[in-house]
């Protein structure tokens, strides 16, 4: 599962290529490609602040370069698409299909999207499911509206998955809320026939939002310099470092620490308080006596000696 979205980053000052966001803003607009078993960046297109949400050949290029990170090849196993509306044209399914890619995209809500939601009837809804899968929403439902919608414009077995709920307490209603439910679609090619496992499915793409987070938090929120090919190559470090975070957190911990965030991580291994020794032809690197994580960072070393060739 490839996760894509984009995300701004605010400049202070003058920088190359920066532009004027649609936030209001003034900055950059990159894109970027996570894989969700592991949380790896893949890719990412550092592009000027007004760059378009939905332009297909940004995403086309991230698509390409993410399938390049993975160690196999999607004709022989599966590989899914998932992405927010900002991916819905033609261009970005097209090529998915072409590379033999499976897709799961937002769409937006159009007029014959929101009239079909409307006119499911009430015996086609079935509880929705929560993110782990197995228990019930409460206040959720989905339904397939594709026979309800003109899908032909799309890849052959496309299919539109439905999705209706309650909102939350103090929630701002809009017109297009009718009778005070809240709707949400997106089209995929996934042959499941589990419509509530594919939208919660679908759902999960809210981690990748965690991701940039994250990824701000290890130096996209600063560009360096005032020039765009070095704050290009300093997006790829950004994610070299998070790649390096998850793999860390993968391999060599556990518990809290294995979920943690990294500023947590920077405050409690990686600002450890410590000196190194040499004694005995032996490097050795003693930690500050009471560190509360000592523990956790001695077993981290632990396990990624462990994982040294012999």
């Amino acid at each position: 599962m490839i996760d894509f979205d984009g995300t701004l980053v605010n400049s202070h000052s003058e920088k190359e290529h920066a532009a004027p966001t649609y936030k209001r803003g003034f900055g950059f607009h990159p894109l970027m490609a996570y894989l969700d078993a592991t949380g790896e960046a893949l890719a990412a297109k550092l592009r000027p602040g007004n760059a378009g949400s939905n332009t297909a050949a940004d995403h086309v290029e991230v698509l390409d370069l993410a399938l390049a990170q993975l160690p196999i090849d999607p004709h022989e196993h599966e590989v899914i698409a998932r992405t927010d509306s900002a991916a819905l044209t033609h261009g970005f399914i097209d090529a998915c299909r072409a590379r033999s890619v499976r897709f799961a995209v937002g769409h937006d809500l159009t007029a014959p999207i929101r009239t079909a939601c409307i006119s499911v009837p009430n015996s086609w809804w079935q509880p929705a499911i929560t993110a782990n899968g197995t228990d019930e929403h409460d206040d959720a439902e989905v339904a397939e509206i594709t026979d309800l919608v003109d899908l032909s414009r799309w890849p052959a077995g496309t299919r539109a998955i439905a999705r209706r709920e309650d909102p939350h307490p103090g929630a701002q209603l809009t017109f297009t809320d009718y009778e005070g439910r809240r709707y949400q679609v997106f089209i995929t090619d996934l042959d499941d026939p589990d419509i509530a496992y594919l939208e919660a499915l679908h759902r999960g793409r809210g981690r990748a939002e965690k991701r940039i987070c994250d990824a701000k938090d290890t130096g996209l929120a600063n560009l360096p310099s005032a020039d765009f090919a070095i704050n290009t190559a300093w997006v790829q470090l950004v994610l070299i470092a998070q790649d390096l975070l998850a793999w860390i957190k993968l391999l060599c911990l556990d518990g809290d620490l294995a979920r943690a965030e990294p500023k947590r991580l920077r405050y409690t291994l990686f600002h450890a308080a410590g000196i190194i020794v040499h004694s005995g032809r032996r490097t050795r690197l003693r930690i500050a006596t009471g560190w509360p994580w000592s523990d956790q960072l001695i077993n981290a070393f632990t396990r990624a000696h462990a994982l040294a060739p012999t």
